[in-house]
């Protein structure tokens, strides 16, 4: 099966297929954030469960002291 394609019309498809590859390259640059940015949530939950495995441990055995504000 033979397609003929006018000049025209041949432009108009290397146009389409032109802003369909602009907006798969957004597409793939807003995945790779979204990975980072899960990465980064990720690193920073770690982070915060060895900062306060590190406070309970420099209170030794001793409980934590909490002062309850009293209402007015």
């Amino acid at each position: 099966m033979e397609h003929n394609l006018s000049d025209r019309r041949f432009d108009l498809i290397l146009e389409r297929l032109d802003r369909i590859a602009d907006e798969l390259a957004k597409t793939n640059k807003r995945l790779d954030n979204d990975e980072n940015f899960l990465r980064i949530t990720r690193e920073l939950a770690t982070l915060n469960e060895s900062l306060q495995a590190l406070a309970y441990a420099a209170l030794g055995q001793q409980a934590p002291q909490v002062r309850r504000r009293r209402s007015a």
